[in-house]
């Protein structure tokens, strides 16, 4: 029990600082989140569970707009960075601890 709670906090903490302004995007971590939002669908998460049929939709939109930017974008993201740190967001909404 102890040894999962560890793990939800580090993954916590890394889904916190990938969404943070100030923190420099890079394809990894990109790639991470992308892979957590998918296995946490996959789990049928409680958390995802109760969001509403607009909101699953809105973070499914959002996981595209990313999977995209990630498939064509072949330089940094330099340019991109508030809009895809949004996106991220956006699509990963209700996986994040309330603050």
């Amino acid at each position: 029990m102890k040894q999962s709670t560890t793990f939800t906090n580090r993954t916590q903490r890394k889904l916190e600082q990938i969404l943070h302004p100030s923190y420099a995007l890079c394809r990894e971590d990109i790639v991470w989140i992308l892979e957590y939002i998918k296995k946490k669908v996959a789990e049928e998460d409680p958390q995802m569970q109760g969001l509403a049929q607009p909101r699953l939709l809105r973070n499914f939109r959002y996981f595209a707009e990313v999977s995209l930017m990630l498939i064509h974008q072949h330089n940094g993201f330099d340019t991109e960075t508030d809009r895809l740190k949004m996106w991220l967001k956006e699509a990963a909404f209700g996986l994040q601890e309330e603050a």
